[in-house]
């Protein structure tokens, strides 16, 4: 199918690809905390007939340098301009930071009709990195709605780093902090039973980065006690990084990932298969 492919600049930043014959669904694709536009996992939705915005959501000309007070409506305008183009339905499809965005969007703008969130979180957490006023102290947290920056978990400052395979793994810090700052989780909470979105949670249980599995656990069991079903899908093996079908992602050499290629694309077949059948693609 062919593609155009469109680099945008301004208020919303990224790559959009529309395919030449497309359904009314249009994805917005939010990457993780590299800061990357994901244009692979973008152009995967693409290639199905979907408009599909890998949007870089901070990092870019005049955009915050970290995750830091992210206001929200900065996707929501993305959305915006995927209606503008004549997209009927919304899905959003986040992963690690990019997942917490889009889990807190599915809350708050109701025209978000699917979720599909890889190694998400069930909280917020403060910021990773510098603000628009280069500072990245005092901790602040990730995101902002109307100006107002949202109840965020801070990570704990007397957590001794811990490795895995010579990388600094994270995972026992946020458990940790979750202990520690038990109070402000129940405030940082993400409110998932308000979302009126069909929502897939993809995690893998040897997740090294932080305890994804953990949290979607906790996602599904809040949503259960509101009546509320969501899909979740955990395999034992797997890491931070989920490999959708024909993704050739990297290990990141900064931080450890866990899990093993094989897992990986195990997870991500599994999850694909899921999703095209949330999305009405297959």
């Amino acid at each position: 199918m062919r593609l155009v492919e469109e680099e945008l600049s301004g208020a919303v930043q990224g790559i959009l690809f529309t395919p030449s014959q497309h359904h009314e669904l249009g994805v917005l694709v939010l990457h993780g905390s590299s800061g990357k536009p994901d244009t692979e996992r973008a152009s995967l939705f693409a290639q199905l007939g979907v408009p599909a915005l890998a949007l870089r959501w901070f990092g870019g000309p005049a955009q915050s340098p970290g995750i830091c007070e992210i206001p929200l409506e900065h996707f929501s305008a993305a959305i915006d301009l995927l209606l503008d183009k004549g997209c009927k339905r919304i899905a959003l499809v986040g992963t690690s930071k990019g997942a917490e965005a889009a889990l807190l969007l599915a809350v708050h703008d109701p025209r978000v009709s699917a979720v599909i969130a890889t190694s998400p979180t069930s909280v917020i957490w403060s910021n990773v990195g510098v603000g628009l006023d280069g500072s990245g102290w005092p901790l602040r947290s990730s995101w902002t709605r109307a100006a107002q920056p949202l109840p965020f978990v801070a990570l704990d400052p007397y957590w001794k780093p811990e490795t895995r395979d010579g990388l600094i793994a994270y995972r026992s810090w946020h458990l940790q902090s979750l202990t520690r700052f038990a109070a402000e989780a129940v405030d940082a909470a993400i409110p998932i039973e308000r979302s009126t979105a069909d929502i897939l949670l993809v995690a893998g249980a040897d997740d090294a980065l932080w305890p994804s599995d953990i949290f979607a656990r906790a996602l599904a069991e809040r949503a259960a006690l509101a009546g509320k079903s969501v899909d979740v899908e955990i395999h034992p093996d797997a890491g931070h990084r989920t490999l959708f079908p024909g993704e050739t992602k990297p290990r990141s050499a900064l931080h450890a990932h866990g899990g093993t290629d094989e897992a990986d694309r195990e997870l991500g077949a599994r999850a694909w298969a899921k999703a095209l059948r949330l999305l009405g693609l297959g």
